[in-house]
């Protein structure tokens, strides 16, 4: 069984082919801080329960120093926001979005008591991650549970959350339209293909995580689903926007490390990736951020300021493609992934660009474990 689920998802179905009659969308983020006083508070709700001194803090702080103190994301669910309630006025569908944060203002917790006080008891969830992970899906899962716990509606409130989107055209779209630009802008500064890497990047996570993510029963290998995902999701990004003549390579690389150096995480870093790469001969590289929906921070400090600082100190052409953020064709994709529950929309009808998908409604037994913390309860996936 499926806690805190809709009748039609409670008994753990691959895919929910009946259709539901939800109150309301519940967007749901990571968050971020919104001035320098935020910082250090919105760090520790990060690490809760690792017992990370703010010494330690404050060494990851200097990334939202240098903004102000203010991370970008929560204006870009503001946007997103407002984005989605637009398309959904435009198509004639009356569901209210509710936006709430894990880690900052609005909580999720805030954005589901007002569910409660609103009088809507069925919530299709967004999660702003494309990818199966333990931090990109499975601990929202968990939150919707604490949520549902701290504001007494479990039992009252019910959770379902779309499915993982890193193969929807709405997501990959912005992908391909930003890479096939990337690519023109290098040819335009006089570069080669040869001598040209296509570097797609994304956080990187725990081996242990990776290895986790996804159903296990899929034997995705070593590094999991999150990879598979992605890499699957790069090709297809690559077969629509290169020139079908010319070949340019490409490679998945990772950024946002913050574990300790004897723990392993997901490699290459993509800084120490360019440097390897401009010593055979690459003079151009064209990065796409296609782990993340946004331009967060982790786009604008890791890959904006670090990696462009990198392409500076080697001497190599550089250019960053965009994030979905709000182009038409992502807010477009994520209303027809809360259509197809609504519909109860066939599988077969359901558009996947990869073999992988279209991905799981109700998230199988085990998937996406932290190794470290073991099993919490979670909504919308069987248990544990």
């Amino acid at each position: 069984m499926v806690r805190g689920a809709t009748p039609a998802a409670a008994a753990g179905p691959e895919h929910v082919e009946e259709p539901v009659a939800y109150d309301a969308i519940l967007l749901a983020s990571f968050g971020g801080p919104e001035g320098q006083d935020d910082v250090i508070p919105f760090l520790r709700n990060v690490t809760r329960g690792r017992g990370i001194p703010d010494e330690r803090l404050e060494e990851v702080a200097h990334h939202y120093r240098a903004f102000g103190g203010v991370s970008p994301i929560n204006q870009q669910n503001r946007e997103l926001k407002v984005a989605l309630e637009a398309e959904l006025a435009r198509r004639g569908i009356e569901l209210p979005v509710l936006w709430g944060n894990r880690n900052w203002a609005p909580f999720i917790s805030d954005a589901v008591a007002e569910a409660g006080e609103r009088g809507y008891t069925s919530l299709i969830a967004i999660g702003t991650s494309a990818y199966s992970s333990y931090s990109s899906c499975r601990q929202y899962r968990e939150d919707y549970a604490a949520a549902l716990e701290t504001t007494g509606l479990e039992g009252t409130v019910r959770i379902d959350k779309v499915r993982q989107f890193f193969d929807h055209p709405g997501f990959v779209e912005p992908f391909i339209e930003g890479v096939r630009a990337g690519l023109a802008e290098a040819v335009a500064a006089g570069h080669a293909p040869a001598a040209t890497r296509v570097l797609f990047s994304t956080h990187s996570i725990p081996s242990t995580d990776a290895a986790k993510s996804g159903p296990a029963a899929r034997g995705f290998g070593e590094d999991g689903a999150y990879a598979a995902q992605h890499r699957a999701v790069a090709e297809v990004v690559m077969a629509a926007a290169s020139d079908s003549e010319v070949s340019v390579p490409w490679e998945l690389v990772f950024q946002s490390r913050s574990g300790p150096p004897t723990q392993p995480w997901l490699e290459p870093d993509v800084n120490d990736r360019m440097r390897e790469l401009a010593a055979e001969g690459v003079t151009a590289f064209v990065i796409v951020p296609l782990g993340f929906v946004s331009d967060h921070m982790e786009v604008k400090w890791d890959l904006d300021t670090e990696a462009m600082e990198t392409a500076e100190e080697l001497g190599v052409f550089a250019v960053r493609t965009p994030t979905p953020g709000i182009h038409p064709a992502y807010v477009t994709g994520l209303v027809d992934l809360v259509m197809e529950r609504v519909l109860g929309l066939p599988t077969a009808e359901r558009p996947a660009l990869t073999e992988l998908g279209p991905w799981y409604d109700v998230c199988r037994s085990g998937c996406c474990e932290n190794v470290r913390l073991g099993f919490k309860p979670a909504l919308a996936g069987l248990l544990p």
